[in-house]
């Protein structure tokens, strides 16, 4: 038996391929140009709403957000990702699409967007535990 089994009989986790641009972001390239080169990263937008967000930008922090955040849900598909089932933070490819779901509740909360705040928020534990806490944090 493998150790990833899902005994629940729910879907498999799913495992994004490595994201475009992931390496120049860490090596300090700046998110706009990442963004502008590779525009299905869902980990560049997600660095661009984190950053508008801390500087007050909360408007453009929720545009940046929800570009990443449907960036990723492509992504997730082309996966093979059937609209739910585990997203596990561990996998670091995952996390750009996870922390475009967070920016994207967090910038709802703050505009008023209950809804879309609670869908994000419950989107996102339901996805990755693991990615709600370490977010939270």
């Amino acid at each position: 038996m493998s150790i990833h089994q899902n005994l629940l009989g729910g879907p498999a986790p799913t495992h994004l391929p490595d994201e475009p641009g992931r390496e120049a972001l860490a090596a300090g390239a700046p998110a706009v140009e990442v963004a502008a080169e590779h525009p299905t990263s869902s980990l560049a937008w997600a660095v661009l709403a984190d950053d508008a967000f801390a500087a007050g930008r909360t408007v453009e922090s929720y545009a940046y957000a929800r570009t990443g955040y449907h960036r990723g849900l492509d992504a997730l598909r082309r996966a093979g990702w059937k609209g739910h089932g585990p997203v596990p933070w561990e996998h670091e490819p995952n996390r750009g699409f996870l922390r475009a779901l967070n920016a994207l509740a967090r910038a709802a909360g703050a505009i008023g967007e209950k809804e879309e705040y609670e869908r994000c928020s419950t989107f996102l534990r339901d996805s990755s535990p693991a990615a709600a806490d370490a977010l939270a944090a």
